[in-house]
Parts: C-alpha cells; structure tokens; sequence
C-alpha cells in the first residue's frame, strides 16, 4: 500500500471557490446524521472541519467532516459502514482515511479519537472562527490559489500547507482557542456522536 494511496489516481478539476453560504450547517448536519447512523458509537466524534465551518469564510462547496474512532487502522470498525451509506473511498494513508460522496460535495476524513489530525483540524477551525485578520488572509490564498490551473486537487491543497502550519503554529503559542462542541459540531453532549 505504501504511505498515501489515492484510489481512482489524480483528479484534475477546477478550483472553485465561493463565498460563505449560510445553508452549509445545515448541509452538516444531514450529513452527520447520515454519519451517526452508519455508525452509531463507533463515531466518537463528528465535527463540521474546514473552510465551510467558518462562517465569513470564502470555500470551495465542499462539506468537510472529521469522524473520530477508536482505531482508524482498524477498518472493518467502520469503512463498510461508510461505504454502505453511499460514500467512496478516497484516501488511505496511515493515521487518515477519506471517503466522500458520489457527487463529490461531501468529504469525510476519519482519524483516530485525540489524534494529532482532529487536534490539528479542530484547532485551525476554531482559530479561524475567532480571529478575523487570519479568516480573510486565508480567503485571500485561497482566490488566488485556486486562479491557478492545477494537475490534482491535492496540488491546491499541498500549496495551503505553509500558510495552515503558521497558523496553526502561531494557534498553538497562544494556548489555542477553546473548541467549539455544540450541537452543529459534535455530539449532544459535545463529544459523543
């Protein structure tokens, strides 16, 4: 399998990117509730990620969703079930798996419960949500990257990564950001799903 497997290979697709719509919570939230359901306790967590969690944040209109598990090494625990709701496998990778919707709107990545990938994730969103001057430094990156014409989605992604890691570094010397467990981004009870 190697470190990263991309399954169906590069994607070239257009970048777009679209200013904040105010429908995307409620987009989450049928698509945790299509999570939960696959799942049941085996999701720990189910947390709204990414630039579409962001209010005021310019994205691409796409649903960004981390699933916390026990063990994401340990497939059987969950992937059939994903899969049988009707998402695809996407990535495979050790630590990081991502399955998404057939339309390609939705994409769930699922990391280990206290990992450094939901830690990274939960962090870098709420920094964003709380601080205006790094939400639309980000949305100015964003535009101008997706004005690029890149060989893979992946490329774009690659290309946010020095901008993401001083944030999030600079998240991390401030002591962080309380994350946000209401009902919209995890569980009733703001960690079970």
């Amino acid at each position: 399998m190697g470190d990263f497997e991309l399954i169906g290979g590069k994607e070239k697709r257009a970048i777009r990117i679209v200013e904040y719509d105010p429908g995307w919570p409620e987009r989450f939230r049928r698509e945790r509730e299509r999570i939960a359901g696959a799942l049941g306790d085996r999701a720990l967590r189910i947390d709204h990620v990414g630039s579409t969690s962001v209010p005021g944040l310019v994205a691409k209109p796409i649903i960004d969703i981390d699933v916390s598990v026990a063990d994401v090494e340990d497939e059987r625990g969950y992937l059939d079930a994903l899969l049988g709701a009707g998402y695809v496998l996407r990535v495979r990778e050790p630590g990081h798996r991502m399955v998404r919707t057939v339309a390609r709107d939705v994409h769930v990545h699922v990391c280990a419960a206290g990992s450094e990938w939901e830690r990274r994730h939960l962090l870098f969103r709420d920094w964003l949500r709380e601080h205006p001057k790094d939400r639309e430094a980000y949305g100015r990156l964003k535009q101008e990257l997706s004005a690029r014409d890149w060989a893979d989605m992946n490329e774009y992604a690659e290309a946010k990564g020095p901008f993401i890691a001083e944030v999030t570094a600079r998240a991390e010397r401030a002591g962080g950001v309380r994350p946000v467990t209401t009902g919209l981004d995890a569980g009733a009870n703001g960690q079970r799903a």
